[in-house]
């Protein structure tokens, strides 16, 4: 049947999701009331079909404005009806038709149609859009080979461009949006034009689902050759007798790391690792590496943590134990304590230890871990120089490891250690990188979360550590990192400390490790106090424990030339031997000993010691010796520091300044001698630019007030001044001596000596000020420690002194000065400034006229000693005047 644009009234059908066109057989179901019965008057009156694409396929009783107005006249080839009612159609199209008119009925539905005939000419343009849609469709079906060949043959030999586009399109797998564009298209050119261009959109997507599949495919072929090749390898192995072993390891491996529940994205990182370790032969360097950094993962502690201590009297019973006094890091750290008690989840503090050598600051970690309750590792950054040392060298490298941070996690095994940073100040820097710079992470509380080790590739969590570092100067820290971290200054300590520190935790400690705990040794304190007088000159007690070791290796070597018996290893009975191996086992841990050192088992009572397995038995005669003040020159010599050297050498042109240095403070005589000359300057002892600019601005002030200090106008006329400060290989510089050169310059000027006793120190101005200075703590230390007996400080320091220890109060007076001429009133008393008020003095002593309590001579065996004196002046009555109020 032919319309040929003509107009026919035929009975409709929708179709949901399918287009018909002309030339095509289609079989479809139809169960909708109208469309039933529109099929059913049509195969009753012989008439085609006219069939039409719905636009919403969700609508069930679509209207006019629910379909597409180009539709397809069929024929109804096969009707058969379902029990259900519905009829399944074979149907073939005929020709493209438009509606003109729809025509409601309740019954069926129906249309008015008008048919679209073939083109009246072929046109060259039409051929040409015909010629190209033959070679696109070509091209096409070598590429994707989806259509039949009694498709392919017809499409070839068509000679019509609509019957060639209605071919294409009825063969092709478009979507139903293009179908319907392409029967809907009136002029035939545009029909071809839009074949052409969808046909070149298939063909890119085709070649691209070819590439796609193709790569597919290959990975599928690999992954089978890899699967017959390892079933062939387990069939070797299994006739080879070696059917269960791992011979990579690859499996112990999993297993451990499995076990240790790690964060997601390290242990998809592990598994990635362990399926290439499957994969790899077992003697394969390669292999070797990889097995290494798998290691390294399961080795590390990830979530396995110790039980902190909770108990604040505990921790603070052994912090005592292990040190003295040291206030501040035990107050700290017992805060920290208090606050896990009010909140689980703390991040780790961040602490400083600066101070000088020989004062506990390494050992104090120590004593914090055990306080805690925590493992204890320790790194030292003394010369590291290369960043790969904190995080890790790349596993490209031959010989990779991780950085010292994570070599450390892993020694500890727990993720909440403390963690020893020792001698930070004295890393350095090159071409290898900043190590500096490297551990603003580790130390940074807001980044150590998600640490990242070179080796590791994987973040790893710093935040329960807690880290202590330990420095000798601030200053070599570089700002960024010190700003991370708590400060806390850990200054020298006194005499008083020192014979306490030498009593309950030096000699015992040395006694243990020269092997003497069997024999009774006794120091007195007159032996302990000429050993810190006259053998040491020090902050710390380094060099203390170090006199004491030699004593007791002299006092070892007197045991051994006596003779003392060893008896035989069956002489002891068996119930006695197991009695003093009880007694042994049983010893209680010692303290640390301060300024360093590891805890150490306190010595055992010599009848109840016994041997351990691999040890001398110990000897059975009895051996005592005391060391006395008179004997200590018998076995350390000569005494190597002269007692009150410093502080009874009184002349004109002498003053003694105070100085701090990273080994504690320190007594800086400064010499100024005046001789014939043109009026020159010279300054020497290794002296700093900033020390010079101090001694021309003293100069310059003493010019600016000869009068009221009562000097000629002209001093440096015709004569040359020298000022040196002794020990000239040492580099000096700083500010704080500036009233220490003005006072040598006033005496060498005048004649008159400074009055004895006095050290000093502040930062003088030119016009006569006294600025404050740092370090009193130190630098009232040094004067304490040689013996001066007044100190002269800047006023606005006073409040410093709260962090003087009382023992050295007790033997202190301090002097306060604002102005230039105040402090020289006090250091030059028989001197009348002009317009000068007396110096406000701060007397620490308990009696009343400002000297020091007499001491006896002492008797090394049983006279009372100067710490003796100090602890009676330190309780002395309330007669001696109140800390905050001058006493003139």
């Amino acid at each position: 049947m032919r319309l040929l644009n003509k107009k026919h009234e035929l009975y409709m059908v929708p179709l949901k999701d399918l287009v018909v066109y002309p030339r095509m057989v289609v079989p479809f179901f139809v169960g909708r009331r109208r469309s039933v019965r529109s099929v059913e008057e049509a195969a009753r009156l012989g008439q085609p079909l006219f069939l039409v694409a719905q636009k919403k396929t969700a609508i069930e009783e679509p209207g006019e404005q629910d379909v597409h107005t180009v539709g397809t006249i069929a024929r109804i080839l096969q009707l058969t009806r379902l029990q259900d009612g519905k009829i399944r159609l074979l149907v073939e199209g005929l020709e493209r038709a438009a509606v003109v008119k729809y025509l409601e009925t309740r019954e069926a539905l129906q249309a008015i149609v008008r048919g679209l005939g073939p083109a009246a000419e072929v046109t060259p343009q039409i051929s040409a859009l015909m010629r190209t849609v033959h070679s696109q469709f070509t091209q096409f079906n070598e590429v994707a080979k989806k259509v039949p060949a009694e498709a392919v043959t017809s499409i070839e030999s068509a000679d019509s461009p609509d019957v060639l586009v209605d071919l294409v399109a009825g063969n092709l797998p478009l979507k139903f949006e293009q179908k319907v564009e392409l029967l809907s298209i009136e002029d035939t050119a545009a029909r071809l034009e839009r074949c052409a261009a969808i046909l070149g959109s298939e063909i890119e997507l085709a070649s691209l689902e070819q590439e796609i599949t193709g790569k597919v495919r290959r990975r599928l072929e690999k992954t089978q050759k890899e699967y017959f090749l390892n079933e062939q390898l387990k069939e070797i192995q299994k006739e080879l007798g070696a059917e269960g072993e791992d011979p990579t390891g690859a499996k112990e491996l999993e297993e451990k790391i499995k076990a240790k529940g790690l964060p997601t994205e390290v242990a998809e990182k592990c598994q990635k690792e362990l399926k290439r370790l499957g994969r790899m032969q077992p003697l394969s360097p390669e292999s070797a590496l990889l097995r290494t950094y798998l290691e390294w993962i399961a080795d590390l502690p990830w979530k396995e943590s110790s039980a902190d201590n909770h108990d604040i009297e505990r921790a603070r019973v052994i912090l005592d134990e292990d040190h003295y006094d040291l206030k501040k890091v035990k107050e700290r750290i017992l805060d920290f304590i208090a606050v896990r008690q009010l909140k689980s989840r703390v991040k780790g503090p961040i602490l400083c230890f600066i101070g000088p050598p020989g004062t506990g600051k390494t050992s104090l970690g120590r004593s914090v871990a055990r306080s805690l309750g925590r493992a204890f590792v320790r790194i030292s950054l003394g010369g590291v120089r290369d960043e790969a040392e904190i995080r890790g060298h790349r596993k490209t490298y031959v010989g990779a490891l991780p950085g010292k941070i994570i070599q450390s996690m892993r020694k500890a095994g727990a993720r909440n250690p403390v963690f020893l940073l020792d001698e930070i100040d004295k890393m350095s820097s090159d071409w290898r990188g900043d190590p500096a710079s490297a551990l603003l992470e580790v130390l940074d509380p807001e980044q150590n979360h998600t640490f990242m080790d070179h080796y590791l590739e994987v973040p790893y969590d710093l935040s329960d550590v807690m880290f202590i570092t330990t420095a000798n100067s601030s200053h070599n820290i570089p700002y960024p990192l010190r700003d991370r971290m708590e400060i806390i200054e850990i200054s020298g300590y006194t005499e008083f400390e020192k014979e306490n520190i030498a009593e309950k935790f030096l000699v015992p400690k040395q006694v243990q490790e020269n092997g003497l705990e069997w024999a009774q040794i006794v120091f007195q304190k007159s032996a302990i106090r000429r050993l810190i007088r006259s053998y040491t000159l020090e902050a710390g007690v380094r060099n203390l424990e170090r006199e004491i070791a030699n004593i007791l290796r002299k006092i070892a070597r007197e045991a051994v030339r006596a003779g003392v018996a060893l008896p035989a290893p069956s002489a002891a009975p068996e119930s006695s031997g197991q009695a003093m191996t009880a007694a042994a086992d049983a010893a209680v841990e010692a303290p640390a000993v301060a300024g360093g050192g590891s805890p150490e088992p306190a010595p055992a009572p010599a009848a109840e010691a016994a041997p351990r397995e691999g040890e001398r038995p110990l000897p059975t005669a009895e051996f005592k010796v005391v060391v006395t003040g008179r004997s200590v020159e018998k076995y350390l010599g000569k005494e190597k520091f002269l007692q009150n050297e410093f502080s009874q050498d009184v002349k004109p042109g002498l003053a003694y300044g105070l100085a701090w240095t990273e080994l504690g403070g320190q007594l800086l005589p400064v010499e100024v001698a005046i001789v014939a000359g043109k009026g020159d300057l010279t300054l020497t002892g290794s002296l700093g630019d900033v020390m010079k600019e101090s001694a021309q601005a003293a100069l310059t002030f003493l010019r600016a007030h000869h009068a009221a200090l009562g000097i000629p106008a002209e001093f440096t006329k015709d004569r040359d001044i020298h000022i040196h400060v002794p020990e000239g290989a040492i580099p000096k510089d700083g500010p704080s001596a500036g009233i220490t050169l003005a006072a040598a310059l006033l005496s060498a000027v005048s004649g008159a000596a400074v009055a004895p006793g006095f050290a000093m120190t502040g930062e003088i101005t030119l016009t006569g000020r006294i600025l404050p200075i740092g370090g009193v703590k130190e630098k009232v230390l040094a004067a304490h420690r040689y013996k001066m007996s007044h100190v002269l400080l800047p006023r606005r320091n006073e409040k410093d002194l709260e962090e003087i220890p009382p023992e050295v109060m007790s033997q202190l007076q301090f002097h306060f000065a604002d102005a230039a001429m105040d402090a020289l009133s006090v250091l030059f008393p028989g001197r009348a400034f002009e317009g000068v008020p007396q110096a406000a003095q701060r007397p620490a002593r308990a009696e009343a006229d400002g000297e020091a309590p007499a001491v006896a001579a002492e008797d090394e065996d049983t006279a009372e000693g100067v710490v003796d004196a100090i602890r009676r002046v330190t309780d002395a009555p309330a007669s001696e005047p109140p800390m905050d109020q001058p006493t003139h």
